[in-house]
């Protein structure tokens, strides 16, 4: 097992997390500790989520868990560029690092997937 600090899949949530950082201080303040704040806080979830996925043995249902974030995750950040309070330069740049996470976290389920079935 990999120390979960060493994962891809991790070190890519953690980017997305501190790009979100930086992307949501200038969003109005109505919005700032409402969708901002959901935000960060459904990434921040979603890091912890990779470590218990990392550190389970049962893998398949903490991955199935990250992908579902992970799909909520893209939903609000969608929500926030068409409310136009999240730039275009930082959403575009956010969607392509989520989807990326989200490939990841398919292949991750795949491979644990082989793993369980190789083991009975």
């Amino acid at each position: 097992m990999a120390q979960y600090q060493h994962l891809p899949i991790y070190k890519q949530a953690y980017d997305v997390l501190l790009r979100t950082m930086t992307a949501t201080k200038d969003f109005p303040r109505e919005y700032k500790f409402t969708l901002g704040q959901k935000i960060k806080d459904e990434l921040t979830e979603l890091v912890v989520m990779i470590y218990r996925a990392n550190t389970a043995m049962n893998k398949k249902q903490h991955i199935e868990s990250i992908l579902e974030r992970i799909q909520a995750i893209q939903l609000l950040m969608r929500l926030c560029h068409d409310m136009r309070i999240l730039p275009r330069r930082h959403y575009a740049a956010l969607a392509q690092m989520t989807d990326d996470l989200g490939r990841q976290a398919q292949g991750w389920l795949k491979s644990s997937g082989r793993g369980a079935s190789e083991q009975v």
